[in-house]
């Protein structure tokens, strides 16, 4: 893995125009620019349309299985991004495990508080389901507060006593709206994209009136027992870090079949770069892996 892809990349993203705590319809604005820049593989199609009420994007990449589904929740702490913006590292991850991806557009915070994404996953999968796709062939995929997000779905359909999806892999999660992990401080000089700061006026924005400290808050204290698989990865260049490493823990310890990998010397979400970062190509890869081994078989092949 190469030193100089690392350092190149931490040099874009401290001099990047993206303020995860200013103005929201600026930052947003400033997010899309930034994702529009980079255009998808001409082999990569996407659809919009709409699950359970919730607009969402499909993905599609060559020879993609279409009886199974990665429902990708995008990140932007809750108030930055789009279903759209999240299509190429959606197809990054699509690609790699063979399916295709849907793109989940959740309403976004201050307009659209807590509980209302949390919803939207809900229903999306709801949707999913209603539309003939076995939870066995349905994998989650989130990022940053997407893979926040992703955890919170989980709990809130073990709740609902719908099943759990097959597997759930989360990229540099933020599950804990507190902030009160030791690499907030401890990782804040190497972490060239994300504040403490910054992080705090979005999750004002986004809990309003709910107790950060509470499970319905913060999914990372919420009771995890009973969760689907779960790999969880984060750079040790973020102040999230430790979002990651306790969340393992905690699945962990409440018997949810986890796997953490910590890639050193590298930023939140750096499976975004993978173009242009070995480690994130590796970690793609990785995750990919991952979903396609708790895939079942789809039902057309289980038939004489």
């Amino acid at each position: 893995m190469s030193q100089q892809q690392r350092q190149a990349l931490d040099e874009l993203l401290r001099h990047g125009p993206l303020d995860i705590g200013g103005d929201v319809a600026q930052q947003r604005a400033v997010f899309h620019e930034m994702i529009a820049s980079i255009p998808l593989p001409a082999d990569v199609s996407t659809t919009p349309g709409e699950l359970g009420g919730v607009p969402v994007v499909t993905v599609t990449t060559p020879g993609h299985d279409p009886s199974s589904v990665l429902l990708y929740f995008h990140g932007g702490a809750y108030a930055i991004g789009s279903a759209a913006d999240a299509a190429g590292l959606a197809a990054d991850v699509a690609a790699r495990v063979g399916a295709r991806a849907i793109s989940v557009d959740y309403r976004l915070a201050p307009e659209n508080p807590f509980p209302a994404a949390v919803d939207d996953a809900v229903a999306a999968y709801r949707a999913l389901l209603d539309s003939g796709i076995p939870s066995s062939r349905i994998a989650f995929v989130g990022e940053s507060a997407g893979g926040g997000l992703v955890v919170a779905a989980l709990v809130a359909l073990k709740d609902a006593g719908l099943p759990q999806p097959s597997s759930a892999a989360v990229f540099s999660p933020w599950v804990d709206l507190t902030l009160s992990g030791d690499s907030a401080v401890g990782k804040a000089e190497v972490d060239p994209s994300l504040t403490v700061e910054g992080l705090r006026v979005r999750a004002r924005d986004y809990l309003g009136a709910t107790d950060p400290a509470s499970e319905a808050g913060s999914p990372l204290f919420a009771d995890l027992t009973g969760l689907a698989p779960l790999l969880v990865q984060a750079g040790s260049h973020e102040i999230l870090l430790d979002d990651a490493v306790r969340l393992a823990a905690r699945a962990a310890a409440q018997d949810v079949r986890v796997e953490l990998q910590v890639w050193p010397g590298v930023p939140h979400v750096f499976q975004a770069f993978a173009a242009v970062l070995d480690e994130a190509a590796a970690a793609l890869d990785s995750a990919a892996a991952f979903t396609r081994a708790h895939w079942t078989a789809p039902v057309a092949a289980l038939q004489p």
